[in-house]
This record gives structure tokens, C-alpha cells and sequence, in this order.
């Protein structure tokens, strides 16, 4: 019976990652609209989070009228090739996914994790596949963002250090807005910053305890550098050496609350 409600749980597993993939393979979307200002996000993320990264949910919950001001205005413009360079629908996808991974925190706050906020079938479903994203009429979760529109669209390691799950051991969430005409070197200063960050790697001369993101997407960091260790030495001002052990530290999905 057992091996009968695995195979069932695996089986649903597949089906709704094939789902996913399939309702979210044509993300160019050919609609009417123009970039819009993320200056609403840049002043939400100046007033409640520190520059360490971690936020002050509690006071972010009493202003939550002017975050679902900003999400509303992402909500009316959703990106277009035609008529966004590739920095604003960069900068866009990015604020997107770490404004609405806030409102998610803030309609179940308080939490401990964001693991804690369930949806959908158990071991199935987890909480980066509720559909509560609607822009212009598509439906979207934050792995659809992430997976299908961020990291096979842009192809570019660096979204790891700039998108934030709310956990402790995510990089931290940036303090600013990411915007389309500075986007290059915010996406270089937020990968150096996770990387040098001993909270979240441990690199030195005899050993490199690195953050299991250099793991569970290490396709993406051997795709821009050949392999992570060379990946890491990017940002690095003393490189990790060629024999030097590199392994991978546990992840804190505590919630990232200041407090």
C-alpha cells in the first residue's frame, strides 16, 4: 500500500511540473505596454529593510496598501520584447518575484518560514506554486518567475544572488529597487556581496563552505564559468585554489525578519 501511494505522489509530481512547464513555455507575451516605475518598491525596500537584508515584516504589514500599489502596477504591464529592452523585463521579472514573495509573507504573517504556507497536494505542490500572480490577464507562481521566465529567458547566474525566498539563508533581500539603467552592476555588487557574506559562505584558504544554491543550480554557474569554483573566483579577491575542498553548508529556511 505504501509503495502504491509513493508511486501515486510521484506520478502527480511529474504530471504537475509537466503542467507548469507546458502553460508557462510561451512567456513572450505579445501584449499593449510600456515599463513601468519601480520607484514605490525602492522606497518600500529603503524604509523596512536593512542593509543587511532582513526585514521588518510587522511594519511592512502596515503599509501594505502602498505594496499593493506597486503590484498593481506591475499587474497592468507585463513585459513585451518588442517594445522593453532586456534590462526592463530583467529589472521587472526580478522586483516582481521579491515583491510578490513579500505579499505572500505578509497575507500569512506571522510565519516562522515560508515553507510553513501550504497549498495544493502535500510533497506535491509547495508554497512557490501558489497561483496568486495575475498580469494582464496570465497567471503566474514564483517558480513559473524563477524557472520558467528568469533562468532559461536571461541565462544569467547572477538572478541567484538578486532573487529572495524570504529565508535566512537566501541572499539577502536588496535594499533597492533593481532598475534597468544600473542593472548591470547591482546584479555584479549583489552576487560579490552573497558571495563574500561569511553567513551564508565560508571561503578561505584551506576550505570553501559555500551556500547550497552553488549546488542545486550549479548547471547555471558552470554554464556562465565553466564550473562553480571558477564561478566563485569571479567575485573572489583571494581565489579558491584548484585543490581546495568545496563543500555545501545546510540551508535556514527561518524566516529573513529583523528583529
Amino acid at each position: 500500500m505504501k509503495k502504491i501511494l509513493f508511486l501515486l505522489i510521484a506520478l502527480l509530481a511529474v504530471l504537475t511540473v509537466w503542467f507548469t512547464c507546458a502553460n508557462c513555455r510561451a512567456i513572450r507575451r505579445d501584449v499593449d505596454s510600456r515599463p513601468v516605475s519601480h520607484e514605490r518598491w525602492d522606497a518600500l525596500l529603503r524604509k523596512y529593510v536593512s542593509p543587511e537584508g532582513l526585514v521588518r515584516y510587522r511594519d511592512f504589514l502596515r503599509d501594505s496598501a502602498e505594496l499593493n500599489a506597486y503590484l498593481r502596477l506591475l499587474e497592468s504591464a507585463h513585459p513585451n520584447e518588442k517594445t522593453w529592452t532586456r534590462a526592463e523585463q530583467m529589472a521587472y521579472w526580478i522586483n516582481a518575484y521579491n515583491a510578490y514573495t513579500v505579499q505572500l509573507i505578509l497575507r500569512h504573517y506571522p510565519v516562522s518560514s515560508i515553507k510553513d504556507i501550504k497549498s495544493g497536494i502535500a510533497f506535491v505542490n509547495s508554497v512557490w506554486d501558489i497561483k496568486f500572480i495575475r498580469i494582464q490577464g496570465y497567471e503566474y507562481d514564483l517558480n513559473n518567475i524563477e524557472h520558467n521566465i528568469l533562468r532559461p529567458v536571461f541565462k544569467d547566474a547572477r538572478i541567484h544572488a538578486a532573487i529572495n525566498c524570504a529565508s535566512y539563508s537566501c541572499p539577502p533581500l536588496r535594499n533597492e529597487a533593481f532598475l534597468a539603467e544600473r542593472l548591470d552592476a547591482q546584479l555584479d555588487d549583489a552576487m560579490r556581496r552573497f558571495i563574500s557574506d561569511p553567513l551564508r559562505n565560508r571561503i578561505g584558504p584551506d576550505k570553501a563552505e559555500v551556500s547550497k544554491i552553488f549546488s542545486w543550480f550549479s548547471g547555471d554557474f558552470e554554464r556562465d564559468a565553466g564550473s562553480v569554483r571558477a564561478y566563485l573566483n569571479r567575485y573572489l579577491s583571494t581565489p579558491i585554489g584548484p585543490h581546495t575542498p568545496l563543500t555545501y553548508l545546510d540551508y535556514n529556511w527561518a524566516l529573513n525578519e529583523a528583529k
